[in-house]
């Protein structure tokens, strides 16, 4: 049986001294160890599998060592499942434990859940929703720090940090790819409005034609809904009937699920995708976007990279020295990513 990695071991791995590798796993290394060097310590104790003893840190710290994670729909969503494991993963890298407490959407049980995680004696806690939201920030997150996840403080004066992905931008580039593909007359099933991330990818679309001197046809936007259905019936209202040189060449999707209706309106009607009719998603939704046939080109929310830098934004602030200015900023915002696959090509010539 292998032996456990001791912090000798980390040390010599990153190059530094042992006492570095105990003050950056115990949180004091800010102001005492470079930058470049507290990176190397923690990769190297990420591939060593090294984590410094808990109960001898929270003794010597009177920290616990534990972040407490509350979500909206952890048991039945991939996406806080996503958050959650980005943020896991730098916890664990930097000799945290995290704790996930799911409410099942009921607001009503935010404040319990979070006094419970308290009384854990965590040292910080995130929350996480399953949608871009606005939420009521529990009074008991404000007694230790704490950060957002996918969503953001409903108060007009924003109390924590919250970390998102950029929708505007999203919504720009998704469209940008069509245009440079040929397509002018793009429709945009917007999802609705009861998401605040609707009009930000529709405020994306617009933008993307606007860079492009050219105007968006606001009677291609149409909100839909977010399900397969709204996607199968919205695009038989955009295609059915219609002739070739009359019909759009191109359809966003605000979701990957309205894509797949998509698809099946175009099959249902005999149009050839993406020949006659390229589809584009949002979301990168595992196991629906990549077995679509034709696979689905979409935008992916950046669902692991939000956990990672909310998460990272959290321990800094837990490490961050006594006295020291606390940070003014109160937004991150993640970049999603165009994943490229079959379902877009040329606009085709009329």
């Amino acid at each position: 049986m292998n032996r456990k990695a001791t912090a000798l071991d980390v040390a010599k791995r990153a190059g530094v001294s042992r006492s570095a590798v105990s003050l950056v796993l115990n949180g004091r290394g800010d102001g005492n160890v470079a930058k470049d060097s507290q990176d190397r310590i923690r990769q190297a104790a990420q591939e060593l599998n090294y984590s410094p003893n808990a109960i001898a840190l929270s003794l010597r710290n009177q920290r616990s060592r534990v972040i407490g994670i509350l979500s909206d729909e952890v048991v039945v969503s991939p996406f806080d499942g996503n958050i959650i494991g980005g943020a896991d993963d730098v916890a664990r890298s930097r000799g945290f434990v995290t704790v996930v407490m799911d409410t099942e959407s009921d607001t009503a049980r935010d404040a319990s859940a979070i006094e419970t995680l308290l009384d854990r004696q965590v040292d910080g806690l995130m929350y996480v929703t399953v949608g871009l939201k606005p939420i009521e920030v529990p009074q008991g997150m404000l007694r230790v720090p704490s950060v957002l996840a996918n969503c953001y403080d409903a108060h007009p004066e924003p109390q924590l940090h919250h970390v998102i992905p950029d929708e505007v931008t999203g919504g720009r580039e998704a469209t940008e790819h069509l245009l440079q593909l040929g397509h002018t007359d793009i429709a945009l099933l917007a999802g609705s409005l009861d998401s605040p991330a609707a009009p930000l990818r529709v405020q994306g679309y617009r933008d993307a034609f606007a860079t492009a001197g050219l105007a968006a046809n606001e009677g291609r936007i149409h909100m839909a809904g977010w399900d397969i259905d709204a996607g199968f019936h919205g695009a038989m209202k955009l295609l059915d009937g219609v002739s070739p040189a009359d019909r759009t060449t191109a359809i966003m999707c605000a979701n990957d699920r309205l894509a797949v209706g998509v698809a099946l309106a175009a099959a249902r009607l005999g149009l050839n995708v993406p020949a006659d009719l390229s589809i584009m998603g949002y979301d990168d939704e595992t196991r629906i976007a990549d077995t679509m046939v034709p696979a689905l080109t979409t935008m992916a929310l950046p669902l692991r990279e939000v956990g990672r830098a909310a998460m990272t934004t959290l321990l800094d602030a837990l490490e961050r020295t006594e006295g020291a200015a606390e940070e003014t900023t109160k937004e991150t915002m993640v970049p999603c990513r165009l994943v490229l696959r079959e379902s877009t090509g040329p606009a085709p010539t009329r």
